[in-house]
């Protein structure tokens, strides 16, 4: 946990670093050079890890001390653990084969690099203890890495699990000891209001500047009108199949937002290049009323959640949400409606 607070922290603190950077105009380009270097070894590393040996991917694109701070399907993971099941192979290549990520998104600032992707091929093999389906399978997963003089140092993964299980037609195989490992709530992350105000004192002749601040505010404590562009969209939510699952009941209304009437989301970090902004926050509340049809638990929930915005001429004209689905049901005792 210490690790994933300090690459948090780290990724939190880019923008510090790039106010002085926008100051100087010489800074300024060796730090655009410096991204667009990262960015080439994050792609270079997810070409290497289709076809190269795990160890050799590393030696490759890892520096030495290279920590990852949370896996991709993370969930499915910790509740495998221990279980003796089948190994999935070096980057879930046993489980599916024939596997191809298809990059969709790569945004860069600073020594941080923000990929989304999508895991592509059949699921042939064994996978944290669920058997082959031979079925397709197509599934978002985005990684926030960390690079220091060309080698990434610390990366963080969030995997589309709920949608994984979906495509499967598949359930969390039943662990030894009849329990349902579930993330924990740890209330780490930044207090929005106190972001804003940060925010607030930077450089805003930046345009990523701007931005960021425009973003952030959607967090905080009193979120301004008018921030949405007349034809701003969002392309996805970030309880995407939560959703489906509420409209599909005829309770769409009963949102995440309106589940968790003490909502409080807090905030770990931005990713800002041109006109689109990354934030990664984390989903803070408690399920005191009705969620997709879920009767209230009293349960404080928290789960990793990043947004991907579009911003243009000062207005949010695209807002994409990717959170993490099986946390929540895992930590509400809900698993029932994944299964719909």
């Amino acid at each position: 946990m210490h690790g994933r607070r300090n690459f948090l922290k780290n990724t939190a603190g880019i923008s510090a670093g790039l106010v002085l950077a926008s100051q100087f105009p010489q800074r300024a380009a060796a730090q655009a050079a410096l991204a667009e270097r990262n960015k080439a070894v994050v792609r270079g590393y997810k070409t290497a890890a289709k076809t190269k040996p795990l160890a050799a991917v590393q030696a490759e694109f890892m520096a030495p001390n290279y920590k990852r701070t949370r896996g991709g399907l993370h969930n499915l993971a910790m509740n495998a653990e221990g279980q003796g099941f089948a190994d999935n192979g070096e980057y879930l290549r046993g489980a599916i084969p024939d596997r191809d990520d298809v990059i969709e998104e790569i945004v860069a600032e600073g020594d941080t690099v923000g990929m989304l992707w999508r895991v592509t091929g059949t699921h042939s093999g064994p996978l944290f203890g669920i058997a082959p389906t031979g079925k397709a399978v197509n599934f978002y997963e985005a990684g926030i890495f960390r690079l220091f003089e060309g080698k990434i140092v610390e990366a963080w993964f969030l995997g589309d699990e709920a949608g994984l299980l979906k495509q499967l037609g598949a359930k969390i195989p039943p662990r030894k000891d009849g329990r349902m490992i579930v993330p924990p709530v740890t209330n780490i992350g930044e207090e929005p209001d106190a972001v804003l105000k940060r925010l607030e004192a930077s450089d805003l002749t930046r345009a990523e500047n701007r931005n960021r601040l425009m973003v952030a505010r959607s967090k905080g404590s009193a979120p301004p009108p008018g921030d949405r562009a007349p034809d701003f969209k969002q392309l996805r939510f970030g309880f995407q199949h939560l959703r489906d699952y509420g409209i599909a009941k005829g309770v769409q209304d009963q949102s995440i937002t309106a589940a968790l009437p003490d909502r409080r989301d807090r905030i770990d970090g931005f990713l800002a290049e041109g006109d689109k902004v990354w934030m990664m926050f984390k989903v803070n509340g408690t399920q005191s009323a009705p969620l997709y049809g879920l009767a209230p638990t009293n349960k404080r929930v928290e789960l990793p959640e990043i947004g991907i915005m579009t911003i243009v001429d000062g207005k949010w004209k695209q807002a994409w949400y990717f959170g993490d689905e099986l946390g929540m049901m895992l930590q509400l005792n809900a698993l029932h409606m994944l299964q719909a």
